[in-house]
């Protein structure tokens, strides 16, 4: 795959850089590198990630430059760092940033200039079923888990929606070596949500429920039923789409893992 890469990597940079791929859902993101200096590149990111270098989630932006055949390269500052462990997400830094996201009016601004729109629970809803295969709708906690988000749908619904990252994995934490300084990177799935998509994902995932209280009072929220809720609908929600995700994969051992996940989470 590389190889097929090196044209527009070379025709940006020249040939004297090295270049590998840094992974990522896309697969257009590379680290490059000449003698001491080293760099991130990613083709086609969002006009977005301007922003988020702007208010200092994503390490700084250095440059942008357009190809000739309309492919836009930008290039970000690489950081001595490491990805957050599970452990870590407990930590006042995680809540903070997490907070600071969601209250940024200036990535709120951005997306809807981007023709992003909030999202309803009854499109989460939606989209979900249409992605499980039918030999899982044949299993009782598929059901169970579908029933549930159809029953509660309405009690669900908010008026405070914010700029979500949607896939806040403790691997998509990137503390810096130099300054402590810490960001959350891969924003291909940011949409205007619910803050409850981005807050129950990692209190359900990383921390322990008797901590809740303590995590959502350091965000500056207070844990109420109707929070709760939401955090529960929406963890079933996205556990249903990796369910989905890992049985078109064929992964069996993940499928396993996320099924008896929602046994436990209902």
């Amino acid at each position: 795959m590389l190889k097929l890469e090196i044209n527009w990597l070379t025709y940006v940079l020249g040939n004297e850089w090295e270049f590998s791929p840094a992974g990522g859902a896309t697969g257009d993101a590379y680290f490059a590198q000449l003698n001491d200096k080293k760099i991130f590149l990613k083709r086609n990111s969002s006009p977005f990630l301007a922003v988020l270098s702007a208010e200092g989630i994503v390490p700084k932006l250095i440059w942008t430059k357009r190809l000739e055949n309309g492919d836009v390269v930008t290039a970000q500052q690489w950081l001595s760092g490491r990805e957050l462990k599970p452990a870590d997400m407990n930590g006042e830094n995680v809540a903070g940033l997490l907070k600071k996201i969601h209250q940024s009016n200036e990535l709120l601004e951005m997306l809807r200039r981007l023709g992003k729109k909030p999202i309803e629970a009854r499109d989460v809803l939606q989209d979900v079923v249409q992605k499980l295969h039918p030999d899982l709708l044949k299993i009782n906690i598929v059901n169970r888990a579908i029933k549930f988000l159809e029953q509660e749908q309405d009690y669900i619904k908010t008026d405070h929606t914010v700029v979500c990252h949607s896939d806040v994995n403790h691997n998509n934490w990137l503390l810096s070596d130099d300054d402590d300084e810490l960001y959350l990177i891969d924003w291909d799935g940011a949409m205007i949500a619910d803050p409850a998509v981005d807050i129950g994902m990692l209190l359900h995932w990383y921390i322990k429920k008797e901590d809740w209280p303590k995590w959502i009072s350091l965000y500056g929220m207070e844990l109420t039923d109707h929070l709760l809720l939401r955090m529960k609908w929406y963890v079933v929600a996205q556990s249903l789409n990796l369910l989905a995700l890992y049985q078109l994969k064929k992964k069996d051992k993940e499928v396993l893992h996320w099924l008896q996940y929602l046994e436990k989470l209902l």
